[in-house]
């Protein structure tokens, strides 16, 4: 056997490892950014808020705190224990479970940023995974031990159930008047009763959206980056046949604003070339949910309705996933209401 010689290993980095190094350290110091990049601005908002009140919780210790949004080093020093702690403060301050459970996601997702950014170091951060939320069961023992207690359980801007739609009421909500205003709102029912779309993906549409020839609408699921196309329901193509023929311009924003008496109220069935918003749709399905008898209306409960519908009428779990644009079989589950009968529709042969 004869004796190789072998190669010492250098001393001085080569050039890919520093070029590696390099590329780690431009990495880090742009993680929040791209990440920030990726998400949407109602996504955004929320985190934002999630980490406000974490901030507003250190600061309540006495703590001074940095922008946890956008600053990695504002992490440091962040412990487990002082996650752990926010979700008790939250508690005793009265908020929800499930909210406390979505801002503890935030926390530790943010705190995920800040160790690939450096400033969080990596066994910190591994026990700061170790803080766990609240599960459904757990969630009522926390609820049943707050009332005991006499602490006031905050209810928040979401709602803990949706509003319950009949048929009768969709059918209500669609059959608006034959006016500009009506028309729009007659379509605008249509696409989240019949075709189940978030308010943001309402909101995005363009006139060229719709081939009213072929009946079909293709459009943008930022929530999940997918563009889809859905065969229009014939009560949707016949409202947006309507709308298109009187109402909508020939490219552009689809929906236009309801004009106003310049007194801050609506003028009657007119409307202006101004586009709207998710908020100012939301708005809208609200004021008509309240024409119907349904308080507390919202573009989200019309989506819970789509989905019931579907799947009592035999959807195949997968085809309601693909058609309401959801990226696993558990979401759909989460949006279909539970029969009054619970064994309605099992079929046994």
């Amino acid at each position: 056997m004869t004796n190789q010689a072998i190669t010492p290993l250098p001393t001085e980095p080569n050039a890919l490892a520093m070029a590696g190094q390099a590329a780690n350290g431009f990495a880090a110091q742009s993680a929040f950014i791209d990440y920030r990049d990726r998400k949407a601005k109602n996504t955004l908002r929320r985190q934002d808020n999630d980490l406000a009140l974490f901030a507003q919780y250190l600061r309540a210790a006495g703590l001074q705190v940095g922008d946890f949004a956008q600053d990695p080093q504002a992490w440091c020093g962040i412990s487990w224990g002082l996650v752990e702690g926010f979700a008790r403060w939250q508690l005793q301050q009265g908020y929800a479970v499930a909210s406390v459970n979505v801002r503890l996601a935030t926390v530790k997702g943010y705190a995920r940023l800040a160790l690939k950014a450096g400033g969080l170091d990596q066994t910190e951060y591994a026990m700061i995974t170790t803080v766990k939320g609240y599960s459904h069961k757990e969630s009522k023992r926390v609820d049943e031990q707050r009332n005991v207690t006499e602490v006031p359980i905050r209810k928040g801007a979401k709602k803990s159930t949706p509003v319950s739609i009949d048929s009768e009421q969709a059918s209500a909500l669609i059959a608006q008047p034959e006016t500009p205003q009506g028309r729009r709102d007659a379509l605008l029912m249509c696409l989240l009763l019949e075709h189940g779309l978030r308010v943001g993906e309402v909101a995005g549409l363009a006139v060229t959206d719709f081939d009213l020839k072929a009946g079909t609408l293709t459009f943008y699921r930022p929530k999940v980056d997918k563009t889809q196309t859905h065969a229009l329901t014939p009560r949707t193509l016949k409202a947006a046949q309507a709308y298109f023929k009187h109402d909508v311009p020939e490219s552009g924003n689809l929906w236009r604003a309801s004009a106003s008496k310049g007194n801050g109220r609506q003028a009657k069935g007119t409307l202006t070339r101004q586009g709207m918003t998710d908020r100012g749709l939301t708005k809208r399905v609200n004021f008509l949910g309240n024409a119907v008898g349904l308080v507390g209306l919202s573009a989200h409960d019309c989506r819970h309705y789509w989905a019931t519908q579907a799947a009592r009428n035999n959807t195949p779990i997968d085809r309601l996933q693909d058609a309401g644009g959801w990226n696993s079989p558990a979401m759909p589950l989460r949006y279909v209401e539970t029969a009054k009968i619970a064994n309605e529709g099992v079929n046994l042969g």
